[in-house]
C-alpha cells in the first residue's frame, strides 16, 4: 500500500467525524433559528392586530377553588400570592420590549385573573365572562369556548388584545396546557382549532 493510500485510509474516520459534527451543528442551528423567527413573527402579528395573546393567570397556589367560592368575593377564592403579583407585573416591561405598550385587556371575573390583568398595567381591564373557569363543572366548556371565539373575532381593537383566563379555558381553545403566567399567541380570526403562533412568558 502506498503512503498516499495509507494516509487517506487513516484520515477517513476523522474526516467522517468532522462531517458529522458540521452537519449536527448546522441542523441544531436550523432547529433553533426557526422557532425564534416564528416567535418574532408572532409578536409582530400581535402588535398589528392579526393575533391575540391569551395567558393563564399568574401564580395562585393550590388547585381549583374552595367549596364556598363566590363570584365577586375574593376571600372565598384562590388568589395570587406575592410571587404571582410579581410575575404579572413582569409582563409590562416584557411586552414593551416587543413593541407593545398599550393593549385592550379582557379578563375572567375570577379574582386571580382580574388581579393578573390589573398588575400587567397596560390599560383598562374589561370583564369577559366566557373566560371564567369551568374547572370541575363550574361552567360550560363548549359554550364558553364558542363564546370566546365569537367575542374575540368581533372585537375592533386599535391596539394589541390580551386575554387573561385559566388553564382549562386555554387548553380547550388552543390545545396548549400553559403554566401559571404563561401565554399563547393565537392567529386571528379564532376558530375551533386556531393556529398557535407561539408560547411566551416573561423571563
Amino acid at each position: 500500500m502506498s503512503y498516499e493510500m495509507l494516509s487517506a485510509t487513516r484520515l477517513r474516520p476523522s474526516i467522517i467525524a468532522a462531517i458529522f459534527v458540521v452537519m449536527t451543528l448546522l441542523l441544531a442551528s436550523a432547529v433553533h433559528a426557526n422557532p425564534g423567527g416564528k416567535t418574532e413573527q408572532a409578536w409582530a402579528a400581535l402588535a398589528r392586530g392579526d393575533a391575540v395573546l391569551i395567558l393563564r393567570h399568574a401564580l395562585a397556589p393550590g388547585t381549583g377553588d374552595p367549596p364556598e367560592f363566590t363570584l365577586g368575593d375574593c376571600s372565598t377564592q384562590r388568589n395570587l400570592n406575592e410571587t404571582g403579583r410579581e410575575q404579572a407585573r413582569a409582563w409590562r416591561p416584557f411586552l414593551a420590549e416587543k413593541g407593545i405598550t398599550d393593549a385592550n385587556v379582557y379578563t375572567s371575573q375570577w379574582c386571580r385573573a382580574r388581579d393578573t390583568a390589573r398588575e400587567i398595567g397596560l390599560g383598562e381591564v374589561t370583564d369577559m365572562p366566557s373566560l371564567n373557569s369551568f374547572f370541575r363543572g363550574r361552567g360550560n366548556r363548549e359554550q364558553q369556548t364558542r363564546e370566546t371565539i365569537r367575542q374575540v373575532n368581533g372585537l375592533e381593537a386599535h391596539s394589541a388584545i390580551i386575554l387573561v383566563s385559566h388553564q382549562v379555558n386555554i387548553t380547550a381553545l388552543s390545545g396548549v396546557y400553559p403554566a401559571s403566567n404563561e401565554g399563547v399567541i393565537l392567529a386571528l380570526p379564532l376558530s375551533d382549532s386556531p393556529a398557535v403562533l407561539a408560547r411566551v412568558a416573561p423571563p
